[in-house]
């Protein structure tokens, strides 16, 4: 049996609360934001009634729609939304949706969003070509911008969201992995993608390079903390709450910031306990999920990890002293506060 801490179990991890409503705080970009829906439902449309439904599905799963989000704050907190944010919004939508699908299959994951992933409802080779389905989609309709500007950034962001995923994909079982490397990884597969974003809203808005850098690194920074709360909720959340399938992580082997850090500090025998639960067939299984918990926290492996998403975020807020006052500006800042709500 692990070793756990004899003080009374701190919360359940995370405590069990309503996270700020983003349909609520995206209300003033409402219109933008439904533009950019139906240039992404225009680009995807098809002749055939079954690819419709298919893309479309597809579309659903990818949920909040932070990172068009993203680009129409950074837009209107540096000179204002044009024309070209709409069809970028579209963009990095359909790239992080194709994403999400292809990781879905990686995964075996069955529920996203609380629907069935697409592989649960249709197959995996259905998953694997809506992906590249979406991938194609994307790049085409960023080519048909008359800048180059946009599909070199696009293209140069994809490829190191791949590389991330592939770089995860790779260090499978690798207990050893350090942080610099896991920070890598996630800089890189999840972070790219909200920087990219912000950087393109700031740059077609007219912004100086300044303010363009400022939202880029505002977007790393804010994706860096959400891949690490993410990775929180796969090991301690609760799956009701989270509408996706939980202890993928464990299934897949990675390892994560919270079990890289209670490796560090854990003594021997506990060390070689929290291996032998990460190693073993059933490590997915609650109660497993449970006891590796219990483990992360004797070490304070939960609340250092929480800690230092605190931090990454009050970094990223720190670079928009770089953009003017302005109520784009002010959701960008709240936006970046719903992430640490998750942890507290």
């Amino acid at each position: 049996m692990p070793v756990t801490d004899p003080s009374p179990p701190p919360q359940k991890w995370p405590a069990r609360k309503v996270l700020p409503d983003l349909r609520r705080l995206f209300q003033p970009i409402a219109e933008p934001l439904l533009r950019t829906d139906r240039a992404l439902r225009a680009a995807l449309k098809s002749c055939d009634p079954a690819v419709n439904e298919l893309a479309g599905y597809g579309c659903l799963l990818g949920g909040k729609r932070l990172r068009p989000a993203l680009l129409l704050l950074a837009a209107d907190a540096t000179g204002g939304i044009q024309d070209p944010h709409y069809l970028l919004g579209a963009v990095v939508e359909m790239i992080h949706t194709a994403t999400l699908v292809h990781d879905d299959v990686i995964d075996e994951a069955s529920t996203r969003r609380d629907l069935p992933t697409v592989n649960a409802r249709w197959d995996t080779p259905t998953s694997v070509l809506l992906g590249d389905f979406l991938f194609t989609n994307a790049f085409h309709l960023a080519s048909t911008l008359s800048s180059t500007t946009a599909c070199r950034w696009i293209g140069e962001a994809t490829n190191r969201v791949c590389e991330g995923e592939l770089r995860q994909k790779l260090v499978r079982g690798n207990w050893e992995l350090d942080e610099y490397d896991y920070f890598a990884i996630i800089e890189a597969k999840t972070a790219e993608l909200c920087a990219v974003s912000c950087r393109l809203g700031a740059h077609f808005a007219g912004a100086t390079p300044v303010q363009v850098q400022a939202l880029s690194e505002f977007g790393r920074l804010l994706g860096i903390a959400y891949q690490i709360v993410d990775d929180l909720i796969d090991l301690a959340g609760d799956q009701g709450r989270a509408g996706k399938s939980l202890g993928t992580d464990l299934i897949q082997q990675r390892p994560t910031l919270p079990i890289i850090r209670a490796l560090a500090k854990l003594p021997r025998a506990q060390r070689t306990t929290l291996l032998q639960l990460l190693q073993a067939p059933q490590a997915a299984s609650a109660p497993s999920r449970q006891a590796v918990a219990d483990l992360l926290r004797s070490t304070d492996g939960l609340e250092s990890t929480v800690e230092t998403a605190r931090e990454t975020i009050r970094r990223a807020i720190a670079m928009l002293d770089e953009i003017p006052s302005s109520s784009s500006r002010s959701i960008l800042a709240k936006l970046a506060d719903t992430v640490v709500a998750i942890a507290e």
